[in-house]
């Protein structure tokens, strides 16, 4: 788990930390925050589709509403993903173990 840990914090700062901020805190009306353990529990098989195909729809955190659209991140490959999904789910707060990219090419394919 150490090296996706590793590989996810590098993609996290180069992909998301402008938005997300570099603790996860979110960039005010803009991007949520990603300090919510329960948020990313409850939708953790569509964090992968989120990272992949972006976000068009609003989304509640911490009693919050978020209408900003994420970009698309087209050029990852699942285990970019699965290696940025382990960063967030086990930084910011958050423990919530392993997520493999075999994990992440089955969540993807149930992308709406």
């Amino acid at each position: 788990m150490a090296k996706y840990l590793s590989n996810g914090k590098d993609i996290y700062v180069a992909r998301c930390q402008n938005c997300h901020g570099a603790n996860g805190e979110g960039l005010g009306e803009l991007a949520p925050p990603l300090t919510d353990t329960v948020f990313l529990k409850a939708n953790k098989q569509k964090i992968a589709c989120y990272i992949k195909n972006g976000a068009n729809e609003p989304m509640e955190i911490h009693g919050k509403t978020y209408q900003e659209k994420m970009p698309a991140f087209k050029d990852l490959h699942d285990i970019d993903i699965a290696q940025v999904m382990v960063y967030v789910t086990n930084s910011f707060g958050n423990q919530q173990g392993m997520y493999t990219y075999e994990q992440v090419a089955k969540d993807l394919q149930n992308c709406k």
